[in-house]
């Protein structure tokens, strides 16, 4: 819930998620077409993608649109998404026997999620 104004003095209400226990680049293809796109036809393709990224980019979205509206008094219908990210966040391992008394090293990836929405400036 931050006020994160840009070089061109747009307002930008971002919000994070916190740890989540989903790989950074599975995040990544369902993000990136997120981009620049407006807030209710970025709800709309989250609610139908087959994705489990869906579900939590779908929190953090809604939440950053409250923060815009509450903030700003903005209409959630005239928002759009204006920047979006994933962070890595610390990797848990674990590890699988294998034969022969080895182990196969499992890597349980984590991420955060960051969205900023904000609303088109008419010019």
């Amino acid at each position: 819930m931050k006020n994160k104004p840009t070089s061109n003095s747009v307002n930008v209400y971002t919000a994070s998620s916190g740890i989540l226990r989903i790989s950074p680049s599975k995040v990544r293809r369902v993000l990136d077409q997120l981009k620049g796109r407006p807030y209710n036809e970025a709800v709309l393709l989250l609610a139908f993608m087959p994705y489990k990224a869906c579900v939590p980019l779908l929190k953090v979205l809604s939440l950053a649109a409250t923060n815009a509206s509450n903030q700003e008094g903005w209409k959630k219908s005239q928002l759009y998404v204006h920047t979006a990210w994933v962070n890595k966040k610390p990797t848990m391992k674990r590890f699988q026997p294998r034969a022969q008394g080895r182990g196969f090293p499992i890597l349980k990836r984590t991420c955060e999620i960051t969205l900023g929405v904000s609303i088109k400036e008419q010019a």
